[in-house]
């Protein structure tokens, strides 16, 4: 009843009496003040007035699965919400999940994790209280061979979910790193099972640093975090909600063609390294050239002295010249 009643004294600026509560739940009164007893345990602000009854005046910085449902309004992101308070890594739990049969939609959250996951084997530091650390399970009907491009429909739904709601700019460093005022902001592991020519399951892993006021000193050159750029405390619940409509949108124009074609123009807009000086840390033979923008099928095409290249990604690196952008 917790996330059904959040989600009723949401839909209203003024009071909700405890009697239409009584009778939209069919439970007792008794039972309505003990579930707003324990949101305003919480931290939800409930203000209680005899003969008018109960207006949600404000809302706690709060990552709950009760939370988190009662703002959904995706069509099929979210519609299974596990949330841990702390876990080792949501990517790990989501491939969990799938294999024990979660649809499509399903999202894993936690407030911390013990053994968060990068690219390429990296870490990710996962504070607790400060950051966003979700995966959203995927089971697409495509060629394995398109599912590396999902992580740049997913760069571009955080990043417009980013500029939607703190209304700052929030650019994309080829493939998957948002990127506020030339540090990093967030980044982006997918991960995918398959079996021959067919896709069991694929997540998508987003991590964002949040509220963070520091960074470990072998990270803070590049690192960042949306306070730390604004000085604003943005609620993350919101901020997760945003990135699931966003990526609904643009997943449903990747489906239709199965690659970038439709998104080419919106991702190079959002490219901090468009016809900017690059190196490419190939480790055959790493080049430098001038980014170009992306190919339909996600590659970063790069003009060198040798003519054009085009770089996938997976093992290599895109770094600028002079330093991470």
């Amino acid at each position: 009843m917790k996330t059904e009643l959040l989600a009723l004294l949401r839909e209203t600026d003024d009071y909700v009496s405890g009697q239409s509560l009584c009778q939209k739940f069919g439970v007792s009164r008794t039972a309505v003040w003990k579930t707003i007893r324990q949101l305003k345990e919480e931290g939800y602000e409930i203000e209680a007035v005899q003969n008018k009854g109960y207006r949600l005046m404000n809302v706690p910085d709060t990552l709950s699965s009760e939370e988190l449902k009662s703002i959904r309004r995706t069509a099929w992101a979210g519609r299974e919400i596990f949330y841990f308070p702390v876990i080792d890594s949501t990517n790990t739990r989501a491939k969990q999940l799938a294999e024990g049969g979660c649809p499509a939609g399903t999202l894993v959250v936690a407030e911390q994790q013990e053994a968060g996951k990068g690219r390429r084997g990296r870490s990710w530091v996962s504070p607790e209280g400060c950051g966003v650390f979700m995966t959203l399970l995927l089971k697409p009907d495509i060629h394995p061979d398109n599912a590396s491009m999902l992580t740049l429909v997913a760069a571009l739904a955080v990043s417009g979910a980013i500029e939607k709601l703190t209304k700052m700019t929030a650019g994309i460093k080829w493939p998957n790193d948002i990127v506020i005022n030339g540090k990093k902001i967030c980044g982006i592991l997918t991960e995918m099972s398959m079996q021959f020519d067919c896709i069991n399951h694929v997540v998508v892993g987003i991590g964002i640093n949040v509220h963070n006021e520091t960074f470990p000193e072998d990270v803070s050159r590049i690192a960042t975090s949306l306070y730390l750029e604004s000085g604003v405390h943005y609620n993350r619940a919101a901020l997760i909600e945003e990135i699931l409509e966003q990526f609904e949108t643009y997943y449903a124009v990747y489906l239709k063609t199965e690659d970038l074609s439709g998104l080419v123009r919106e991702y190079d807009a959002h490219l901090v390294n468009l016809h900017q000086k690059v190196k490419v840390l190939d480790p055959a033979e790493p080049f430098e050239g001038e980014a170009q923008g992306i190919t339909p099928r996600g590659e970063l095409i790069v003009d060198t002295q040798q003519g054009k290249m085009l770089v996938s990604a997976g093992e290599v690196s895109v770094r600028g010249i002079y330093g991470y952008v």
